[in-house]
């Protein structure tokens, strides 16, 4: 055991926020720690620091933080810097002293016992030199080099003083000197904060390869997928350790939750069906022996607790639209959009329906674009057309800024007079505003409670096209996970901007990826985009950079080795742009009818091992893994729909091609 709390507690502003707590972190232990927002995630980092100490406790059990050893522990927060005036390069150097330290003893052992042998100095070479090796000094300059280059600093910067960085390029320095300082234990909160997708997919593999032990608060679920190997969920004060990453905490603790609260309703019955039998015959004289013993029977039975209520909420909304669109929603023709000067130009087209989701790094266009077509900012250039009867609501981080003394009811309620009160409480109530909540001053509301108040007023439009900027920004995983159903439930077309990975690849069907100077409009979802790019462009290096497993196994299935790039290729301009290439989009078309057919066969093969599993007799009286196979199923045949739909539509296409 590296790391040790035991019976600890955590107050904040004179609430109690942790209740004696139990947590461990073992050794090569990768933890995520996980909960709603305010319920302790950050006071569990500084206990585990030591910034926070637990108070001394009535009685014999008092609280205890044990380390094994003299673990070192690193926190972003403690990384300061010495010098202002200090160079990049030196500073982010200066983590290394005691490895060049190290090195200078080792030589000078090394010579000495050359000179003369001396069990003793080669004893102390041998510990320094494990230790050495422990920490990396034999190849410390390529870490340096590799960890420097992929928070996006160049040679150039090096010699730059550290007076001359911005609030966001100081973080990255501070982060880029606590990954290189290798702490024993390495903690992080909220790491995945104002990085580029590409750079959140370097970190997942390197923080996956970290030899030592790491604990991490995070709200990107991708993130937690792929790096954590244990789950510690807070809730109510208390702590509940899961084994796995994050997808399987939420299939573990609903799985427990079904569990304990089937067993607790049965046992339930079963007391009161004793005490009823009891009540009958208590007052028989021939029956009171046994009506006695079946009240010591509920007597010695060891309780089932009633679960607590299980904190996945989820939003509730009409998702349908007022009105439907035509099937064409939105034609982007070369669209130049920028302030100053043109940032990138896009072309893409919408059908009816669709989830297009925008990713890619900051300051390269994807809110600008947004923007554009709400007419917020004039085009520089290139033409946006509408399709007939598209009603657009529109969502902004702006919109979520709103300052009012205005209860959060009367808020909503003055921009839809008509509604009854009931009709008000019940749509705040689908956006977890229930009871108290309701009457709370919007100025006093989280970032996230403001967010959730905005979209309760833009969904009240019931508009058939979405255009969502970041609508996940300042929520908990509970309010990601609530917004995601709903927004998966959503009949019209949806629109948005995320850096929210896992909800991207739950949610969207099409991408459109801004780079530096230029846009692709993918037409398949995350999935096949990691699958396309993620060894040409996410992937770093072979050291560090493990393809997610889900991944792998897909190829597999397929019958594709990993090393095999799918067919799929993305479409970078629509309507025939500058370039065009008959003979190319026909080979492409063809490519990706094979593709297609490959995944339908794939699923195929899915589905009918699924099938067995649900017809095997082992699985008969269990109904959670039965529901999960069946969920399976069924997401395996709309998948296979969908390929089927597509394969039709191409075929069309390559008819029509064909004919000309």
């Amino acid at each position: 055991m590296l790391l040790s709390i035991q019976h600890a507690d955590a107050a904040y502003g004179g609430d109690t926020i942790l209740k004696d707590i139990s947590f461990d972190v073992r050794e090569g232990e990768k933890v995520a720690v996980v909960g709603r927002n305010g319920c302790g995630k950050t006071t569990l980092l500084k206990l585990i620091t030591g910034e926070i100490t637990p108070p001394p406790k009535d009685g014999n059990l008092q609280p205890a933080i044990v380390k094994t050893g003299n673990p070192t522990i690193g926190w972003l927060s403690q990384m300061t810097f010495a010098d202002e005036h200090a160079t990049l390069g030196d500073e982010i150097r200066s983590v290394f002293a005691p490895i060049l330290k190290m090195k200078a003893r080792m030589e000078e052992l090394l010579e000495r016992i050359g000179q003369q042998a001396d069990e003793k100095l080669v004893a102390e070479y041998s510990a320094l030199e494990e230790r050495f090796t422990y920490l990396g000094g034999y190849r410390y300059e390529k870490d340096y080099e590799l960890v420097f280059s992929r928070f996006g600093f160049t040679p150039e910067d090096e010699g730059r003083l550290l007076s001359e960085f911005s609030g966001g390029q100081r973080t990255k320095i501070a982060f880029i000197k606590l990954l290189l300082s290798k702490p024993d234990l390495l903690l992080l909160d909220e790491p995945t904060n104002h990085l580029d997708i590409s750079t959140i997919a370097w970190l997942e593999g390197y923080l996956a390869e970290y030899p030592r032990a790491l604990v991490v608060v995070s709200h990107d679920r991708l993130f937690l997928d792929r790096v954590a190997d244990t789950v510690v969920e807070i809730e109510r004060g208390k702590l509940t350790r899961y084994p796995g990453n994050y997808s399987n905490f939420v299939k573990l603790k609903k799985a427990n939750y079904e569990k304990q609260m089937k067993d607790y309703l049965a046992q339930q019955k079963e007391i009161a069906r004793l005490q009823q039998v009891a009540e009958r015959f208590i007052h028989k004289p021939t029956k009171t022996s046994m009506a006695k013993s079946k009240l010591k029977q509920i007597e010695h039975m060891d309780k089932i607790d009633k679960p607590e209520e299980y904190d996945l909420k989820a939003f509730h909304t009409m998702t349908t639209p007022a009105r439907e669109s035509g099937n064409d929603v939105l034609l982007v023709e070369n669209l130049a959009i920028g302030y100053d000067e043109i940032l990138t130009r896009v072309s893409c087209m919408l059908k009816k329906g669709q989830k297009v989701g925008v990713i890619g790094g900051n300051g390269l266009g994807k809110s600008t674009f947004l923007k554009t077509l709400m007419k917020k900012i004039p085009a520089k250039a290139g033409k946006v057309t509408f399709g007939h009867g598209v009603e657009c609501g529109y969502f902004e981080q702006q919109m979520a800024q709103v300052i009012s003394t205005k209860s959060v009811l009367d808020e909503f309620w003055d921009e839809y007079p008509a509604l009854t009160e009931t009709e008000v409480r019940n749509i705040l109530g689908g956006f977890l505003f229930s009871g108290d909540d309701a009457f709370k001053e919007v100025s006093a509301l989280s970032g996230g409670e403001k967010v959730r108040l905005a979209l309760a007023k833009l969904f009240q439009t019931r508009p058939n096209f979405l255009l969502l900027d970041e609508p996940t920004n300042h929520m908990d995983i509970v309010g990601k996970e609530a917004l995601e159903d709903m927004l998966a439930e959503y009949e019209g077309t949806l629109l948005f901007v995320s850096h929210d990975r896992y909800l991207v690849r739950q949610l969207a069907d099409a991408l459109l990826i801004f780079r530096p100077g230029q846009t692709e409009f993918f037409p398949f979802g995350y999935e096949e985009y990691e699958r396309t790019y993620g060894r040409e462009k996410l992937q770093t290096t072979s050291e560090v950079w493990q393809i997610d497993t889900a991944v792998r196994n897909g190829r597999e299935n397929t019958g594709k080795t990993e090393t095999e790039a799918p067919s799929a290729e993305p479409v970078k301009n629509a309507g025939n742009p500058k370039g065009y290439n008959p003979g190319k989009e026909k080979a492409k078309m063809e490519r990706r009818l094979a593709r297609l057919e490959e995944l339908m066969e794939a699923c195929d093969v899915k589905k009918a091992a699924l099938e067995e599993q649900l017809a095997d007799p082992a699985f008969a009286s269990d109904y959670v893994k039965l529901g999960e196979i069946q969920k399976e199923i069924d997401a395996l045949s709309k998948q296979a729909d969908a390929y089927l739909t597509e394969w039709g539509e191409l075929e069309e296409k390559l008819s029509a091609a064909q004919t000309v």
